[in-house]
Parts: structure tokens; C-alpha cells; sequence
């Protein structure tokens, strides 16, 4: 089943349902992470507007989680998990445009499959991680490089509004094992590689992040990013494909300073 938050005419943001490729809409009274009720489907997908289909409490990611873009940055492998926040501030749907601030003259593109937690837990083993997963959606870790560098630590340069795109759905049967994660900017190919190179899977993940802090339904972990990230510009469109589970496309657009 795929979960989406969605936009139909003037209406309040909702949560709806999708049968895998479904086209039309089934209303949730309710969410995913609680007590719902599912209405049949009724509303073309075409006729509303896709949100984030998570309203996390936080957004917890991975970095250097893959071998080759640590190397791409001349970085060293980390021994334990290497984590950071994001604020819900950045979060944009599909469609929404990332915006360029006029503070970076390098915003690249990182295209990661995330993770959406389905129920609140702290200390959960690797064998009982699968239980605390929703499902999974896609997501683009879009950084300012040079203020991640020049600043030491990563919040300002992963922090901006409009720098986590996610979506477009939640799917719950998606396998994580073995996916080709790609990003294409313009229909060039710039980032593909599959999950199954991640250096510390989903499991350890949640197992190692949950000993830290407490996770709560619809928060979100990205898990890292391929080789291959890449400068964006005023004009492109970005898009992130994860095979059997979607692709999530982006307009990019400079910012004017006020």
C-alpha cells in the first residue's frame, strides 16, 4: 500500500491511500501511524496537490553512509554511524521548487532513500527494527556544500527551508535490500547506486539512532546518499528515482535577497 498527504481544491491537508500504481485516491479519516479509516478510492491522483506524506517531529540523517562518497569528498569511512538533523522547516513536497539561497555558491543535490517510522520506541534492537518502520519514501538531502565546509559542522549548510525534498508516497511493501537509487538533473544522470552498498544498514540504523534519542510516528531517516552529487543552478529540475518505489522531481530556483 503507498500513504500520501494531498491537497485536493481549497480544501485541508488529508492523508490518503494508493494501491501500488493506483490512479485514484482513497480518503483516510485518520493517519497511517494511528487509528484510520479507509474510504474506496474515488479522487483522480492527477487532480490534487502531493505534500510531504510525513509531518515529522525530526529529521534524522546519515552521512558517508556509502563508501564512494565518502571517498568523493576525501573522507574516511565512519566507524559508527555519522548522524545529523534537518528541521521539518526544510521539508517541500514533489513539485515544490527548491530555492537557491543568495548565502551558497554550491548547492548540490543528494538523492537517499528514507525511512518512515510507524510507532514510537527507544532502544530498539536490530532484530526489532522492522516493526517500528512504516514504510519508505524518497528523499533529496539537497546541501549547501561550501557553508558545510566552511563551517565545520553541517546545520547551516542542510538546515536552509526548501533543502528536504520528500515523496511522493509512503510505501509499505517496498524491500530496501537491494534498490537502485538515481538522480537525474535535466535527464542527465548524475548519481545511481544501489542500497545494498550502504556501509551500516537499516537495522543497525534505527537500533543505533533510538539509543540516542526517542523516534516518533513520521519521522524520518535518511540513510545516505551514492557518489556522484553535483552542483544545482537557477532553472534545473532534479529528479530522484528509487526503483519499485518512485521518482520524486523538483524545479530549482534562485532566491532573491529581501
Amino acid at each position: 500500500m503507498r500513504w500520501i498527504r494531498y491537497q485536493h481544491n481549497n480544501e485541508p491537508p488529508r492523508y490518503g491511500w494508493l494501491e501500488n500504481d493506483g490512479t485514484e485516491i482513497g480518503i483516510v479519516h485518520g493517519a497511517p501511524f494511528g487509528e484510520r479509516q479507509r474510504e474506496e478510492p474515488s479522487i483522480p491522483l492527477e487532480t490534487v496537490r502531493l505534500l510531504p506524506p510525513t509531518t515529522p517531529s525530526k529529521i534524522i540523517c546519515v552521512g558517508r553512509n556509502y563508501a564512494a562518497h565518502a571517498a568523493e569528498h576525501n573522507a574516511p569511512v565512519p566507524e559508527i554511524p555519522l548522524i545529523f538533523l534537518k528541521p521539518p522547516s526544510a521539508l517541500i513536497g514533489p513539485g515544490d521548487a527548491i530555492i537557491l539561497p543568495p548565502q551558497s555558491q554550491q548547492v548540490e543535490h543528494e538523492a537517499e532513500l528514507a525511512v518512515v517510522i510507524g510507532k514510537r520506541g527507544r532502544w530498539i534492537s536490530p532484530e526489532a527494527a522492522t516493526d517500528y518502520i512504516l514504510g519508505y519514501t524518497i528523499a533529496n538531502d539537497v546541501t549547501a556544500r561550501d557553508l558545510q565546509r566552511r563551517d565545520g559542522q553541517w546545520t547551516r549548510g542542510k538546515g536552509f527551508d526548501t533543502f528536504c525534498p520528500v515523496g511522493p508516497w509512503i510505501d509499505t511493501n517496498f524491500d530496501p535490500a537491494d534498490a537502485l537509487v538515481t538522480c537525474r538533473v535535466n535527464g542527465d544522470t548524475r548519481q545511481m547506486g544501489s542500497t545494498r552498498e550502504m556501509i551500516f544498514r537499516i537495522p543497525q540504523l534505527i537500533a543505533f539512532i533510538s539509543s540516542i534519542m526517542t523516534l516518533e510516528p513520521g519521522d524520518l531517516i535518511l540513510t545516505g546518499t551514492p557518489s556522484g552529487v553535483s552542483p544545482l543552478h537557477d532553472g534545473d529540475v532534479v529528479e530522484v528515482e528509487i526503483d519499485r518505489l518512485g521518482t520524486l522531481t523538483n524545479p530549482v530556483k534562485a532566491e532573491t535577497p529581501k
